[in-house]
């Protein structure tokens, strides 16, 4: 469910016309839905509540502090994949134990901080990075959690960017890897290994890859039972998909019945690190149309918001549905198959192909489904300023991020006047 509806002829999110958002912030504009993605949170929650599950949200899908403080003022932990992450996690003063970090390639700079912090544990990539954490350990005289994130080669029906279950890739760890460190873990005295992960990938809409994911793993927790390694965590990771054109992705409580049963004997406290699922269709992207260049091949819609904004259409040709803040009081007959283009000089650069839009200069736009990857994919190519974000609360609004300037995009470089 979401909260992004039309009333008479003016869409809303919330209690709040987005038109007037427009107009008072200007374009382009990210607007977020506090009753969306809370609830979406709570779904998930109470989908697995008889295993009591850690759910730590996706940094990485939204990081902005208002958003993650509110999820984790609810009870969320955060799944985290960098330093800057951890920085965001400790500003909003998340419990360390409710942090997981991820990432093939942690810096020693971001390992330490995140024993220092004393998070609940890393999800180890590769051997390489087994020992680098043991030896950081030792140094600060400490026994470090772990989980080792495991590469079950499947593949997960999704765009092959964000496929991350395929031996191809560059995540995790093969079967007789994990095995291998499980029998010689005696050679990692600073390490607590208390775990599984798996990740296979994201925008996942059926059941099926998540299943044969977690009965290659469960394999692995049994193999680390019979070995003497009882482990404390199994983490499915996240990935569970959502709708932005005619996908019919599963529901939490669906999902969850189907997951439940492979889990209940495991006697494990069960990790999930949903994203998308929380945040993709709790946000819009409000943009404005500049022109309407007709050509006898073509008709574009050139709106102010670009690639440099919402990458997902050219990184991945990923659909995002299209519609004016107010309708037309033209007849429908009077719309047009239309482009929408952005102002970035790359071909590329494009919100959406063939859409039929009945639309004039100076009218609003609005994204649907810029939740998630989008402003944390956002640039500033072409040396554009990254736009302003609104998080609405039924008939209330709040600017929780300002909109950059022209002297935030050259404030950290330094002009040297002679060479």
């Amino acid at each position: 469910m979401y909260y992004f509806k039309f009333k008479g002829r003016k869409l809303y999110c919330e209690r709040v016309c987005l038109e007037e958002l427009a107009q008072t912030f200007g374009t382009p504009l990210y607007v977020y839905s506090y009753k969306t993605f809370v609830e979406h949170f709570l779904k998930i929650k109470k989908a697995f509540s008889k295993v009591s599950p850690l759910i730590c949200y996706s940094v990485k899908a939204n990081s902005n502090l208002s958003l993650l403080k509110i999820l984790v003022d609810k009870g969320a932990g955060l799944d985290i994949v960098s330093g800057g992450e951890l920085f965001r996690a400790k500003k909003i003063n998340c419990p360390p134990q409710r942090i997981v970090y991820a990432s093939v390639g942690k810096t020693e700079k971001e390992i330490k901080e995140a024993i220092n912090y004393g998070i609940l544990a890393f999800n180890v990539e590769s051997l390489a990075e087994l020992k680098r954490i043991n030896s950081l350990a030792g140094k600060f005289k400490k026994k470090v959690d772990v989980a080792l994130r495991f590469n079950p080669d499947i593949s997960a029906y999704t765009h092959r960017y964000i496929t991350t279950a395929k031996k191809g890739t560059k995540f995790g760890m093969a079967s007789e890897v994990i095995r291998e460190i499980i029998l010689n873990r005696g050679n990692f005295p600073n390490l607590n290994i208390v775990g599984i992960h798996i990740h296979i990938g994201s925008q996942i809409t059926k059941a099926g890859p998540f299943i044969r994911a977690i009965k290659k793993a469960k394999a692995l927790i049994d193999y680390a039972n019979r070995k003497g390694l009882f482990l404390n965590y199994f983490n499915i990771g996240g990935g569970l998909g959502i709708v932005y054109q005619k996908e019919r992705p599963q529901t939490a409580e669906s999902f969850a019945k189907k997951i439940l049963p492979l889990v209940k004997g495991l006697k494990l406290k069960l990790i999930l690190e949903p994203g998308r699922f929380i945040m993709g269709n709790a946000g819009v992207l409000i943009t404005r149309i500049i022109y309407i260049k007709e050509t006898p091949y073509k008709r574009f819609i050139i709106i102010d918001a670009g690639m440099n904004d919402l990458i997902r259409p050219a990184l991945y040709s990923a659909y995002h549905q299209i519609l004016p803040l107010s309708k037309s009081l033209k007849a429908d007959s009077s719309a047009k198959l239309s482009d929408v283009v952005g102002p970035v000089c790359e071909s590329a650069d494009f919100l959406g192909k063939n859409r039929v839009l009945n639309v004039e200069e100076g009218d609003y736009l609005a994204v649907l489904g810029a939740g998630a990857y989008s402003f944390s994919m956002a640039s500033n190519y072409n040396s554009r300023c990254k736009p302003a974000e609104v998080l609405v609360k039924d008939k209330k609004f709040y600017l929780i991020r300002k909109r950059e300037t022209y002297q935030d995009l050259i404030r950290k470089e330094i002009l040297f006047e002679k060479f």
